[in-house]
């Protein structure tokens, strides 16, 4: 039997950020899905942190698949490089289209966007829609001050313990990596790939 690989959906910024190691570490995270023989689905913008991880993926060897809402066309760049780029009519069409296609969600860091897709696919987690795991690759303590707003939540009774586990985060990439395939593994279906 072929083993297939796995699919990793990247969330990520439209912009570059003022910080240097946000660019740095997408453009490590695209080239590590790739040695670890992970394909990437991204946004399919061909602009920030966003193109970076797409770019650095496909130059290591990636298939990378961008997911474009038409919506977006008159405001943000679509990246024309990509193994394939799927346009779709909306922003939720493009988040459901994400979700079907991918194994497993990593956040690096972005802006309202970001948030909105990686907090989809935990809260699918939360109630039972999904078994893929979430991981945010906090760069520099990007996501300090929303991991600490969880665990308030936690603290305050608003949040499960059980749902604030379900989104993993780590400032190492492989280390991250590692935690999200060990997820996978442990799901019934994951064992069988």
């Amino acid at each position: 039997m072929e083993h297939r690989r796995l699919q990793a959906c990247v969330f990520a910024g439209s912009q570059d950020g003022v910080n240097p190691a946000f660019r740095h570490q997408a453009a490590a995270l695209g080239r590590a899905l790739a040695a670890r023989q992970m394909d990437v689905v991204y946004g399919g913008a061909g602009v920030g942190l966003m193109r970076v991880v797409a770019d650095a993926a496909l130059e290591a060897g990636s298939r990378v698949t961008g997911v474009f809402p038409r919506c977006l066309i008159p405001i943000e760049a679509r990246h024309d490089g990509l193994s394939e780029l799927r346009i779709v009519t909306s922003l939720m069409e493009r988040k459901q289209e994400m979700a079907e296609l991918s194994d497993l969600f990593i956040a690096v860091p972005g802006g309202l966007g970001t948030l909105d897709e990686l907090c989809e696919m935990v809260n699918a987690s939360q109630i039972g829609d999904s078994t893929k795991p979430c991981g945010i690759l906090n760069v520099d303590g990007y996501y300090d001050a929303l991991l600490a707003w969880l665990d308030h939540g936690v603290d305050q009774g608003l949040v499960r313990a059980e749902h604030r586990a379900l989104l993993m985060a780590d400032r190492d990439i492989e280390s991250l990596l590692d935690r999200l395939v060990a997820a996978i593994a442990a799901t019934p279906a994951g064992a069988s790939r």
